[in-house]
């Protein structure tokens, strides 16, 4: 792999970022803040990109599967796991949303920073763009996640969904609870241009 082109700094962390690799932004930081794991838990990160959210989750003490479609961004995890420290601790595989997990596995948690911004199709047709185009609603991947994701979820288990009002949280909600789970929004913070992001959080 080469040079990593920025180092990203969180608490005790470090994280190397390569090109191609989506770059932890408010979103991401959001989320590590707000994100409670007990040891023995059994997580699973969607989207990993630089590993983080897999990564902090490993260092508490959970076991960890971390999953991207993108090949760079799961050598990146990689080596930003051997880096913290947590290798031993954490499966990655490159693939799309929950297509690499069976359906008989189970996790205490499901984590996923969508790619939740209102885009034209051209802007995922690059690694970094599929990290954050979610198609003309910004719901085209939010959508096949809410889709999947419950069947893998443990009874009592629960899923953190990262998101924009700008592709509709209140959709989100709707299908969570219709999947007969209950939901609230754990944290949000405002940023420019009327656009607010919300962790979501759905439990059986």
């Amino acid at each position: 792999m080469c040079s990593p082109i920025k180092q990203v700094f969180f608490e005790d962390y470090i994280f190397r970022i390569y090109e191609g690799v989506y770059e932890p932004a408010e979103d991401s930081f959001l989320f590590a803040e707000n994100l409670s794991v007990k040891k023995g838990e059994v997580v699973l990160d969607i989207g990993t990109g630089c590993g983080m959210l897999g990564i902090i989750a490993a260092s508490k003490g959970a076991r960890a599967v971390a999953v991207d479609i993108n090949p760079y961004a799961v050598r990146c995890a990689k080596e930003n796991a051997r880096l913290n420290g947590v290798l031993n601790r954490i499966f990655l595989v490159e693939g799309d949303l929950l297509a690499p997990i069976k359906i008989e596995e189970e996790f205490d948690m499901i984590l996923f920073n969508a790619p939740y911004l209102p885009s034209e199709p051209s802007e995922a047709r690059s690694w970094l763009g599929r990290a954050w185009a979610g198609g003309v609603t910004g719901r085209q991947v939010i959508d096949r996640f809410l889709e999947e994701a419950p069947k893998n979820l443990k009874e009592n288990g629960c899923i953190l969904l990262m998101q924009s009002t700008l592709s509709d949280v209140h959709e989100t909600l709707r299908r969570f609870e219709e999947d007969g789970l209950k939901t609230s929004i754990v944290a949000k913070r405002q940023l420019p241009f009327f656009e607010e992001i919300m962790l979501v959080e759905a439990e059986r």
